[in-house]
């Protein structure tokens, strides 16, 4: 059974009335709550933007283009990949694009003719795309040349990740495959029994350096060998809690990041921690709540909490550094690295630059009217980002003309004082 709304939050009156909704389906088996990137009006309104807002950067579109008709107002995770001076996009009616990074001109194009709902991927001459179907194709990136097209058991919701030898599929059942990069036949399949209640989506897996990383649902991070598909180890990062299976939702959707061999990962209702790759134990985790994703810097990380707050914490321990609070349920992206700023996309079009050393606001651009659900991806200083309607754009920051320069370094940003993250109970 598959539950849908447009919004959850983790509190206040809209949990109390998702929990109304949803208590008489959930006796009858297990359901998805579908809440990210859907036709429906979202109950909270996206705080309103400040017109009068200072522009501490002068930010530029390079060009700006489509690629077919975006995710169709679905929910899926159709993200832009940069690579070899090429971006490649898809939509939700099976077109793939190459376009040209320096100025979005189409170098090929394919039609599948399936409901293309996560990817693509790109390494070396390949590109990994997956559908709501089920299929996983790998294409050349030369000219969108099909090499194999394999079904997998349910949606893929996540990105396939080329890694190795293998693309490796983490579908919405929560089962992860190991596809053979030769051929797409079946190496391993690994499965996880999802709770009776789950956030509608998935975390793609990540590679570290003797397996793959997956994050799946009820809170819980595996790490598999990438021959078999054995678990090195699982491990619980956010035990459920309340008394309801509304209350007890700690899925893993965000993408886990990894770093120095310790692997960041956030959960939804949960925690923020670090984990040690080679023990499989935790380092130190964080409450808090988030689904859109997290990126490690030099010293911190940068994190979109479920409320579309945005974060910086302490590696080593998770302290806060600073949180911004101005984009408060705009429906916020993970945020993206750039120089010394963090880039995310929001609900209306509008691309924003952040500092990382205060968090404050940079400036803005709008490239769309539509929402902006794909995480930025930087490349050589540029900022690629793609809209749900299909808009590809590439953009660059620089200081406003007879301006202060962005904030580079301490010296320049005063940082504010540090947010308190409060430390997670005991458990996992």
């Amino acid at each position: 059974m598959r539950l849908r709304q447009s919004r959850f939050r983790s509190s206040g009156p809209w949990r109390a009335l998702a929990a109304t909704v949803l208590a008489l389906p959930l006796l009858s088996g297990c359901g998805m709550f579908s809440w990210i990137g859907g036709g429906d009006k979202d109950p909270t309104p996206p705080t309103k933007l400040t017109k009068s807002a200072p522009q501490l950067a002068q930010i530029r579109t390079l060009w700006k283009t489509r690629v077919g008709k975006g995710t169709d107002k679905r929910a899926l995770n159709l993200v832009p990949a940069v690579s070899g001076g090429r971006v490649y996009a898809a939509d939700a009616r099976g077109r793939i694009e190459a376009l040209s990074a320096s100025d979005g001109r189409t170098l090929w194009q394919r039609d599948t003719g399936l409901p293309l709902s996560g990817g693509p991927d790109v390494s070396d001459d390949h590109l990994a795309i997956g559908s709501l179907d089920g299929d996983v194709l790998l294409l050349s990136i030369r000219d969108g040349a099909q090499r194999w097209r394999a079904r997998v058991g349910s949606e893929v919701l996540s990105v396939p990740r080329i890694i190795g030898d293998l693309v490796v599929v983490h579908t919405v059942d929560d089962t992860v495959y190991g596809l053979e990069l030769s051929d797409g036949s079946q190496r391993w399949t690994y499965s996880y029994p999802a709770p009776v209640l789950t956030l509608r989506g998935s975390s793609s897996p990540v590679p570290a350096a003797d397996g793959v990383i997956v994050g799946v649902s009820g809170g819980r991070l595996m790490y598999l060998e990438p021959q078999q598909g054995a678990p090195l180890w699982d491990l619980l990062i956010s035990p459920p809690s309340g008394r309801s299976e509304l209350d007890r939702l700690a899925d893993i959707d965000a993408d886990p990041v990894v770093a120095d061999g310790i692997a960041y990962v956030a959960s939804y209702n949960g925690d923020l921690a670090a984990v040690d790759i080679a023990s499989g134990s935790v380092l130190w985790r964080r409450e808090l709540s988030a689904h859109a994703g997290l990126a490690v810097g030099e010293d911190a990380l940068y994190v979109t909490d479920s409320d579309d707050n945005l974060w910086a914490a302490d590696k080593d321990g998770g302290s806060g550094l600073w949180k911004q609070e101005a984009l408060l349920y705009r429906r916020v992206t993970a945020p993206a690295i750039a120089g010394n700023a963090l880039v995310v996309g929001d609900i209306e079009g509008y691309v924003h630059w952040v500092s990382r050393r205060d968090g404050r606001l940079l400036g803005r651009e709008r490239i769309a009217k539509a929402r902006i659900g794909a995480t930025p991806v930087v490349a050589a200083g540029t900022v690629y980002v793609m809209a749900d309607d299909g808009t590809v754009a590439a953009l660059r920051a620089g200081p406003v003309p007879g301006g202060r320069p962005m904030p580079a370094t301490d010296a320049e940003a005063g940082a504010k004082l540090p947010p308190t993250l409060p430390a997670a109970p005991p458990g996992g």
